[in-house]
């Protein structure tokens, strides 16, 4: 007697296999809008740009990757366009941060550019586009807070 698969256990792995791939689909949006703030953080108003042009790349990306190959709809290509934005947004403002510190442009692009790849990699792991997503809006929103350009350190302790 074969045993059958019941159409519970079919949903189940296609539910499972659509949270799979929105994941993915966030994460490379992350790491290709990081790829996009290395390139234009030299340029005013690189976090917008980053993040308008990441958004539109992750769409396009997951459209034709992810939507095409799975049959995922559209949601996914909206997947990447949000990983794009969180990405774009947060590396666009932390190199500008590291330019304007005396970083110089060519090692923060490659750092930057290592971090991408990285994230597309780790994007395939399960969960973890999700997880860089919200890590990547959250760094965004506490760079987007500002603070004082210089660390003050012990020269608080300092008398004079």
């Amino acid at each position: 007697m074969k045993p059958t698969i019941s159409a519970h256990r079919t949903t189940t792995l296609l539910a499972v296999g659509l949270w799979y791939w929105l994941g993915v689909a966030l994460g490379l949006g992350v790491a290709l809008g990081v790829a996009f703030g290395a390139l234009l953080a030299p340029f005013r108003g690189a976090a917008l740009l980053a993040a308008a042009g990441a958004a539109l790349g992750g769409y396009a990306l997951a459209f034709y990757a992810l939507t095409s190959l799975h049959d995922l709809g559209p949601v996914a290509s909206l997947a990447g366009a949000a990983g794009g934005v969180a990405g774009g947004f947060c590396s666009a403002e932390l190199a500008r941060r590291t330019l304007r510190r005396g970083g110089t442009r060519g090692a923060t692009a490659i750092l930057l550019f290592g971090t991408a790849l990285a994230a597309a990699a780790l994007a395939f792991a399960p969960a973890l586009g999700y997880i860089e997503t919200v890590l990547t809006g959250v760094l965004a929103l506490r760079l987007g807070r500002g603070g004082g350009d210089r660390f003050a350190g012990l020269r608080t302790l300092a008398r004079d």
